[in-house]
């Protein structure tokens, strides 16, 4: 059985200061759970005021949102795996929807960049998703079998189960318009069926998550879908008290 991950990609939001405060609030209204695994992608700068906050509840994970995909050099701005992860990540994001149509992330870069994760220990999410365009052409699953086959494109079989994924339809994030359980289930299983058939069962031990505008009022169906192994939330996740509730979400499965 795979452990729900409960993910909040902060984006552009939240400094040191705001993201004290937010888990100063947030920590007492959440157990140390034993069934699910919570995980927090502030922005670089607030990371390790994040890490310090969560000095006490190490089952926490904190990652960063992009690293480069070189590991060292002139590359101003820059987030590199050697110093993310001396600065407490433990996981990084990587091909996030927004890294690939906003800054022009490459497929061969989202390669490039899970495999310094994984040189670093650091655990890398690989996101992968069709745009509205894409999907309405009938291109959805050729699309997120091509993300998931460059970015596992220098990852060995043995590696396969380090690795997290995470299935974001461009169409669905930030627009309110959701992915229904039975369309995230069907990419999920879609991507699970190439895992296997790549590394056999050993791809089922890993975890798919959806996101998508993902809410209060439809985390606990989306969940429940089959092959549906945690959310990944954007705009949800920035309200304490909104995120505890969704974190502490009933499981039906």
């Amino acid at each position: 059985m795979r452990t729900p991950i409960f993910a909040a990609n902060w984006k552009l939001n939240h400094g040191p200061s705001d993201a004290r405060a937010f888990l100063q609030r947030f920590l007492p209204q959440v157990p140390r759970f034993d069934d699910r695994t919570l995980a927090f992608f502030p922005p670089a700068l607030t990371l390790p005021a994040v890490v310090e906050a969560l000095r006490d509840r190490p089952e926490v994970l904190v990652g960063v949102q992009n690293v480069h995909s070189e590991p060292a050099g002139a590359y101003t701005g820059e987030n590199a795996v050697a110093i993310a992860r001396d600065a407490g990540a433990r996981l990084v994001l990587v091909g996030h929807s927004e890294r690939r149509h906003v800054f022009g992330e490459s497929d061969e870069a989202t390669g490039r960049k899970v495999r310094l994760a994984l040189d670093a220990h650091l655990t890398p999410m690989l996101c992968v998703g069709e745009t509205l365009a894409e999907r309405e052409a009938g291109e959805t699953e050729s699309v997120v079998l091509r993300q998931l086959a460059a970015g596992l494109g220098a990852v060995t079989d043995a590696e396969v189960g380090q690795v997290l994924l995470a299935y974001e339809p461009v169409w669905a994030i930030g627009t309110g318009r959701t992915a229904t359980p039975a369309d995230a289930s069907a990419i999920h299983t879609v991507l699970r069926t190439a895992l296997r058939s790549r590394v056999g069962e050993r791809g089922a031990g890993v975890p798919i998550l959806y996101g998508g505008s993902v809410n209060r009022g439809n985390v606990q169906e989306l969940l429940a879908a089959p092959e549906v192994d945690g959310v990944l939330v954007g705009g949800a996740s920035l309200d304490a008290d909104g995120w505890s509730a969704i974190v502490r979400t009933e499981l039906s499965r």
